[in-house]
């Protein structure tokens, strides 16, 4: 049940959090340009800490899973994208993440640092803890570790308890009522496939579609509303087409 609502929750993080942050235009291949790619540069950069913290997120459980994995690769396609070397930056990128995942004890110093990056910030704020929010859901439910783990982080970068609550309830309203409503016939045409292919196959066509499709943390800035609710209503629909799919052939 968890799986299926994966990447509607993920949609509907991004149509939430960009509502408030549609106005601004910090990250961009211009505002990047004569960034100099390095591991330092990107570790202190407002976008690496952010990963760090994704990091910390996605291991408070004891694990990072599949499904958290292919959202993470997702986004470190999204950040890399405005870098002037986005291999480069994406390699960065994950060893940061691979770092992090395996420490504990300076979370509160990298929120912190992020706080003073950003200067309370209330948009990137926003976005980033929504991210966070969203990443500790992606297995249907938050446990008791990764709830401190997000708490910690918004107490450090100052953000409003109240707003903070407010995400979190809605993540956990849509997965109460979430419900799937295709037919497997259905999810077959949805990813463009056919019940005799393989499922190398059909996760080849899935992943395509939803880096297609999935509201991008980067190009995202500057939409307006509709482009987000289409993106959500996308890849809510691929996201559950897939895990129908996979979920008949166990």
């Amino acid at each position: 049940m968890g799986n299926i609502i994966v990447l509607a929750i993920l949609g509907a993080v991004f149509y939430y959090i960009f509502k408030s942050y549609s106005r601004y235009e910090t990250y961009s291949q211009e505002a990047f340009k004569n960034f100099s790619v390095s591991y330092e540069s990107i570790k202190q950069s407002d976008l690496g800490l952010f990963v760090a913290l994704v990091a910390k997120v996605a291991k408070a459980d004891g694990k990072v899973d599949s499904l958290e994995a292919e959202l993470i690769g997702i986004m470190f396609d999204d950040i890399s994208s405005v870098f002037p070397e986005p291999e480069k930056t994406k390699d960065i990128l994950k060893r940061i993440f691979n770092e992090e995942k395996e420490r504990s004890d300076d979370l509160e110093d990298v929120a912190r640092t992020l706080a003073q990056a950003i200067k309370r910030d209330h948009a990137k704020q926003q976005q980033f803890m929504g991210f966070l929010i969203q990443l500790a859901f992606v297995d249907g439910s938050v446990s008791e570790n990764e709830d401190k783990v997000l708490q910690s982080i918004a107490a450090a970068l100052e953000f409003d308890p109240k707003a903070y609550h407010h995400i979190f309830d809605q993540f956990e309203q849509m997965f109460k009522h979430a419900q799937p409503k295709q037919s497997l016939e259905d999810a077959y045409k949805i990813l463009g496939v056919s019940e005799s292919d393989d499922m190398a196959t059909i996760k080849k066509a899935y992943r395509k579609l939803v880096r297609q499709y999935h509201p991008d943390i980067i190009k995202s800035q500057g939409k307006d509303e509709s482009y987000m609710k289409e993106a959500t209503e996308k890849t809510q629909e691929i996201n559950q087409a897939y895990e129908l799919i996979k979920d008949k052939r166990k």
